[in-house]
């Protein structure tokens, strides 16, 4: 296990989540057909290629708020118009193949890594501003992370509902 070297001790479990994240990711989309990707199961759900995509995308979009300078390191997804202010699943809309999602979410994830690992107190004490809200990045950071968590467990939820084998965390 690497030790981590960080300037503010709140992010040592927030990167640990994100190690863990970035393994799952694998693990939860592994031989899930390109058809069953976009399959709701006659639900207004969303499909796992929705879930796969937006995971992707918040995690670039988490580094273009911690980095907004990096344009030329952080660079636009595949399916960033898919996804763009947040959007939800979209009707009758084919989305990339997970393929493409594995690939964009394992250039991310690095970049994503080494600007948690860098992230200041003065950073994370500032408040992120919204139209109706702000807060601390720490809290915009943790629930985006929490987030992550979620997700996953979407997709893994619907592993099982289309008949696929459980997630393997190992």
């Amino acid at each position: 296990m690497e030790t981590l070297t960080i300037k503010d001790s709140r992010v040592y479990a927030l990167i640990t989540l994100h190690d863990m994240h970035t393994k799952f990711y694998h693990s939860v989309l592994v031989d899930i057909s390109e058809e069953d990707a976009h399959n709701r199961l006659n639900t207004k759900a969303n499909h796992v290629a929705w879930l796969a995509g937006s995971l992707v995308n918040e995690r670039y979009e988490l580094a273009k708020l911690l980095a907004p300078g990096s344009t030329e390191q952080i660079r636009k997804t595949a399916s960033y118009e898919l996804f763009k202010d947040h959007k939800g699943i979209q009707e009758n809309t084919a989305y990339p193949a997970l393929a493409d999602y594995k690939k964009d979410w394992d250039a991310i994830s690095p970049v994503l890594k080494n600007l948690l690992e860098n992230i200041s107190t003065e950073k994370l004490d500032s408040l992120f501003e919204m139209p109706e809200m702000s807060m601390p990045y720490y809290d915009l950071i943790t629930f985006m992370t929490h987030r992550e968590s979620y997700c996953i467990g979407q997709i893994a939820l619907w592993r099982r509902l289309l008949g696929y084998e459980a997630m393997k965390y190992m």
